[in-house]
């Protein structure tokens, strides 16, 4: 993927990775990333067992991580499963730990 032209009169178009950047900036966010990249999909009970913080917090976390398109929810029941919504983003955590899984 090639960087776009940097032009003082359009900053607009560093809107979005740049909020993409700033979801994943957090540590237990990155982490949520990870696993998900492990994974491919898992529920917020999965999560708590391995992150052990309250299921409140790590749900904030996935709110913000929504918000900004990196996963959605994939509903089977009562049981709701969040897998990643936006490749770009396994290429993003790739340059961070090398082709290495997290």
């Amino acid at each position: 993927m090639m960087a776009p032209a940097c032009d003082k009169n359009d900053l607009q178009q560093f809107d979005e990775p740049a909020n993409l950047l700033k979801a994943l900036s957090h540590p237990i966010r990155l982490c949520i990333v990870c696993g998900l990249m492990r994974k491919n999909k898992c529920n917020v009970s999965c999560m708590q067992k391995c992150l052990d913080i309250p299921q409140s917090r790590i749900s904030q976390h996935l709110q913000k991580l929504r918000s900004t398109g990196i996963v959605m929810t994939e509903r089977k029941g009562l049981e709701v499963n969040y897998i990643l919504a936006d490749r770009r983003i396994e290429e993003v955590v790739k340059a961070l730990f090398g082709e290495e899984e997290c």
